[in-house]
């Protein structure tokens, strides 16, 4: 509780910062995005939240299969929603929490487990990159674009292509070519120390195992289409909460579509002048883009990221009470899985 009240704070302050010196920003515009709400719009949104974890639980589920023929959906979804909790309150550190708890609870290898999570980021990366290219095809042009949005629109394209080739190649050589692949790669390090010499086997190791269910075409199907579902249903939630805005409202699915695939795109690479993340991103599409005022823009993204972090926070607190998780053994999962050989 005392994380949360922490990242509570700091959340606070650096929003804060980043409003005042917004240009155009008005508190009496940031505050109205949260007064001239349809909740009932809203209350939709949520429920569709919500599945997503139950959706990434289901996929999660089927990576599981080559390894433990019935998994518990039970014991993924706690996982799933814990982590997402731990990555809320823990940062980046928290990634390694849902693969480890996953381990422990299915008894299988942590870096089998981590494989999996390589795999979802892998295909959520390709359906992410098929939107942004939607996205881009969709844009209105503006002659007086803002210069930020510009480069972005410049270097969409490339990073589409480059990105979804990358992606696309390896999953084609792990999956036809895995064993081939590992002892060339094996073969390419084997001048390293012997600790981390072991260290890259284990991991390929792992790597080639996980793909054993991409192998047969049942279980590639099945990934695809959880994969598919698990971002319809996230389109279907910012699609609720943009019904649910009087600012964008109007702009209906084809809005979304381009705020999802920009505020994806964002979030992965720095943005020229002012850096990462998804608030930023999304703040930057809402103004430059829909042409939404800087205090409504700051409003509606705070409220995006609310709903679409924190909140799992407490029903991921729910769920380690209840298992009898300590928070302080969470806290301690990244020192554990590093001092694993």
């Amino acid at each position: 509780m005392w994380i949360a009240a922490g990242v509570a704070v700091v959340v606070g302050v650096l929003a804060f910062y980043q409003v005042r010196n917004a240009a155009g920003f008005h508190w009496s515009d940031f505050f109205s995005t949260f007064v001239k709400v349809d909740w009932l719009w809203l209350s939709g949104a949520i429920v569709l939240i919500l599945l997503t974890y139950v959706g990434r639980a289901l996929r999660w589920e089927v990576m599981l299969r080559p390894l433990r023929p019935k998994p518990s959906l039970w014991n993924v979804t706690s996982a799933t929603v814990i982590g997402f909790t731990a990555l809320v309150l823990l940062g980046r550190a928290g990634e390694v929490v849902r693969p480890y708890l996953i381990a422990v609870k299915e008894r299988v290898s942590f870096s089998s487990q981590m494989v999996a999570w390589l795999l979802e980021r892998i295909f959520d990366l390709l359906l992410v990159l098929l939107i942004f290219g939607i996205a881009l095809a969709r844009v209105p042009t503006e002659p007086d674009r803002d210069a930020t949005l510009q480069w972005i629109l410049h270097t969409g394209g490339y990073f589409i292509v480059s990105m979804g080739a990358l992606c696309i190649l390896l999953l084609v050589v792990f999956r036809s070519f895995a064993w081939a692949a590992e002892r060339r790669i094996l073969g390419a390090v084997s001048f390293l120390p012997e600790r981390f010499y072991g260290r890259i086997e284990k991991i390929l190791k792992a790597l080639v195992q996980g793909m054993e269910c991409t192998r047969d075409p049942r279980f590639l199907v099945l990934l695809v289409f959880y994969t598919v579902v698990e971002w319809a249903i996230i389109v279907g939630a910012h699609y609720c909460i943009f019904r649910a805005l009087p600012a964008t409202a109007p702009f209906g699915l084809n809005g979304v579509m381009i705020f999802i695939g920009f505020v994806a795109f964002g979030s992965v690479v720095q943005l020229p002048g002012i850096g990462g993340g998804v608030q930023a991103a999304s703040v930057l599409v809402l103004t430059a883009i829909f042409h939404i005022s800087a205090g409504e823009s700051w409003g509606i993204a705070m409220l995006i990221w609310l709903l679409s972090w924190v909140l799992v926070v407490p029903f991921g607190l729910a769920f380690a009470h209840h298992e009898r998780i300590s928070w302080k053994k969470i806290s301690h999962i990244t020192e554990d899985v590093e001092a694993q050989p």
